[in-house]
Order: C-alpha cells, then structure tokens, then sequence
C-alpha cells in the first residue's frame, strides 16, 4: 500500500477543501443563512461528488472528500447520499434525491425523497416523513414512512464492501472534524490572553493541543488503510480495517472535541462557540454504523 495520495487524489482534496472553505458555516449563526446554504447545495451539485463511486472513484477518494467536508462542518446532503449512490448501481435504480438509512435513522434526509438500506443482501427502499434537526446542526435526519420496498439483490462481497465503506465514511467526517475543531482552538489560543499572555503560550495548553495533534495524526494513518481496503483487501479484510479505523478514529475525535472545548474555557460551553457543533457532528457520526472493540479479533486497547 502506498499511502501517498496520487496527483489526481491531491487535485480532489485541494478542490473540497477550497469549496469547504469558502461556503462551510464559519460560525453557529452561518447555519440559518439561506443564500450560503443555496450556494453552498449549488456547488456541490455542481461537482457531481454526490456520485463519485457510479463514476469510478475509490474509497480512499470518497474519504478524501467526506474528511474536508467534516473538517469545516460543510452542512449540505454527502455522506448518505454518496453512499445511496454506491448502493443504488449495483441494483441499477437511480440515486437521486435519494440518502441512506440505518438502524432506523434517516441520514443527510434533507431533500431527499426516499432512502436505501441494506438488510443482508437485499437492497430495500423506503419513503420518508418530514425532515427534522435533532443533535447534529449540520444534517437533518428523517423517519421512514410505509413499508419498504425490495430493490434487488447484491452479491455478499459487495455487500460487505459497502457496508466497509459505510464505515469508512463516517470514519473520514470524524477525522475532518478532529482536524477542524483543533485547527479553531489553535486559532483560539494564539489570540485569547489570560494574564496579559496567550493562553498557547503555557505549557499545559500547548501539551493538550499537541496531544490532539498526534491522535489526528494516528487518525490519519489509520483512517487512509481502511480507505484503500474497501477495494484492494478482500471483503472480510476491508471490514476489519474500518471496524479498527472506526473504533480508533470515534476514541481520537471525541478526545479532540472535549479539548477543544477546555481550551476554550468558559465560552467552550456557549452557544455561540463553533466548537459544539464538531462535537455533535463527531457523536453523532460514531453512532451511524459503529463498531466496537469486541468485534475486532486481535489485540486493540
């Protein structure tokens, strides 16, 4: 395994960086702006990263774009439908406006008219109710309404490979969310003054936030194995790889998050403070497909 990024790869990530950049909320207010948000649906259309797997793209680069997206809240439909969209060509059914279901929970429901899921082998589509705003500010989720409705049928090694991916994905938004919510509180620390010094400049932040560091850095690594598994390793491989990558990557974003907000201090705890919003988006993506220790069958602590 190579884990440097190809040139192609390196184009991607610079371009979902650039756009999450410039029309991801930069603060908690940003979430009610209508025209950023219909600016922000416009360009991601645009891109066509909705379906990057109907158009051959791998793991490693649906990761690429879920992590620059987590990294700065991008609040617009990706994660389910990107994952609809690998789901749906398999049983020839078209994706759009169409998300992903799982454990009974709608995903990314916002504009979407029905969602998929995956019950063994079988690939069942079901309509939904209102969309609605629960922990995460950043995605709505929705309730299935109905009964489902059977799609067709995928072979068990595509079925674990997605479902490998579907770990992968929601692994890759909490790596961009511990990037993001440390990449804000460095920020913070080298403007906030306590004592007339910046509160970076005492040992004991300076510690915390390079502990953070680290564990984004290990995040990284892992996260870009599992990433490269779902298409190189056999079935049962690549979900082994995205069980280790979730089970670590939820610890590490998590850890980050409640830094963050310590670092922040008091206003860590308020509304206004961006840094909640990371850690809800990181809660609530370890709850969608998560993995646990005891289904890892080697050592891991």
């Amino acid at each position: 395994m190579d884990v440097r990024l190809t040139a192609e790869q390196q184009q991607l990530r610079d371009a979902a960086a650039k756009l999450a950049d410039d029309l991801g909320p930069g603060a908690v207010q940003d979430l009610a702006d209508e025209n950023r948000i219909a600016r922000l649906d416009k360009q991601v259309e645009t891109t066509g990263w909705r379906s990057l797997r109907s158009d051959g793209a791998s793991g490693v680069e649906v990761a690429i774009v879920t992590e620059e997206f987590g990294r700065r809240l991008v609040d617009t439909p990706f994660l389910g439908p990107v994952l609809a969209d690998d789901l749906a060509r398999h049983v020839h059914t078209d994706a759009r406006r169409t998300t992903v279901t799982v454990g009974g929970r709608v995903v990314d429901a916002r504009g979407a008219r029905r969602a998929l899921f995956l019950s063994g082998t079988t690939v069942l589509a079901t309509d939904l109710d209102d969309e609605r705003i629960i922990a995460d500010l950043t995605r709505a989720e929705a309730g299935a309404v109905g009964s489902p409705v059977t799609l067709g049928e995928v072979a068990a090694d595509v079925a674990a490979r997605w479902r490998a991916l579907a770990m992968v994905t929601t692994t890759a938004d909490l790596v961009g969310i511990a990037r993001g919510a440390n990449a804000v509180t460095v920020d913070y620390a080298k403007i906030r003054e306590q004592y007339g010094k910046q509160i970076g400049s005492h040992q004991a932040v300076a510690h915390m936030l390079a502990e953070s560091l680290a564990l984004i850095e290990g995040s990284v690594s892992v996260l870009r194995h599992a990433a490269w598994a779902v298409d190189e390793l056999a079935p049962g491989e690549a979900i082994q790889a995205a069980h280790v990558a979730k089970v670590y990557c939820a610890r590490a974003t998590r850890t980050v998050c409640e830094t963050a907000v310590q670092v922040h201090g008091g206003i860590g705890n308020t509304w206004d403070c961006l840094i909640h919003l990371y850690l809800r988006r990181a809660l609530t993506s370890t709850e969608l497909w998560p993995a646990t220790l005891k289904e890892i069958d080697f050592g891991l602590s």
